[in-house]
């Protein structure tokens, strides 16, 4: 069965638009954790490993903006602020989870798409390798 042929349409703008704020490593990964309930900032700074306190801002404010993500806010000294996917986000997390399930399952092939493609690019690396 051959997938329908691609054309370009006006939706395609949305599209494009929707992918480049869903589709970066540190969304992938923030709406994953968040998947798993209710966070706080620095609760999901020490658990996303890597990114940068000033990523996680822009990381969060872009995806409340967007309405994946509600930031609450709770009176005290200090300001509890906690984080959680709305129901758009959990929408969100679907397809978030399929591509995760996807990268474990096809971890291996593409490791060795990769070799493959570097051996041929390089036979000679290749054969001392050997």
């Amino acid at each position: 069965m051959k997938p329908e042929l691609f054309k370009v349409t006006p939706a395609c703008q949305a599209v494009t638009e929707i992918l480049s704020r869903v589709g970066d490593k540190w969304t992938v990964l923030v709406v994953s954790y968040l998947g798993n309930g209710p966070m706080r900032f620095n609760e999901l700074r020490r658990t996303v490993t890597g990114i940068s306190q000033k990523m996680l801002t822009t990381t969060l404010r872009s995806l409340e903006r967007d309405g994946f993500v509600l930031r609450t806010v709770y009176p005290g000294v200090p300001a509890k602020v906690e984080y959680q996917l709305t129901d758009l986000g959990c929408d969100l997390l679907v397809p978030v989870r399929g591509l995760s399930a996807w990268a474990i399952a096809n971890e291996q092939r593409v490791k060795n798409a990769r070799l493959q493609y570097d051996a041929a690019q390089n036979p000679e690396c290749a054969q001392a390798a050997e």
